[in-house]
């Protein structure tokens, strides 16, 4: 038999969206703590923001610092990737 489907008020969802848009904490542990499942508090959360007008947060400085360190190495990468693709290149035809 399959269990009774669980009833949520709008005040716990609202609780919980404003948990996860203040607190930066990831969707899954704020559900798991709740009780509810990952895919349906990343529902309500979709329908809050659109509610609310996308009341999400700037970015912290410490996201910020974060986000500029993964743009530097994203562009280092992006950098050896294309010298390994000319050395290859070069091989290539010095084998031939």
């Amino acid at each position: 038999m399959t269990a009774a489907r669980r009833r949520f008020t709008q005040d716990l969802k609202d609780e919980l969206c404003r948990e996860v848009i203040n607190t930066s904490k990831p969707i899954k542990d704020v559900a798991t703590a709740y009780g509810v499942g990952p895919e349906t508090l990343r529902n309500w959360l979709n329908k809050y923001r659109e509610a609310n007008g996308g009341t999400e947060a700037d970015l912290t400085v410490s996201e910020r610092a974060r986000l500029k360190e993964l743009e530097r190495e994203v562009h280092e990468l992006r950098a050896e990737t294309a010298f390994l693709k000319k050395a290859s290149a070069y091989f290539a035809r010095e084998q031939r």
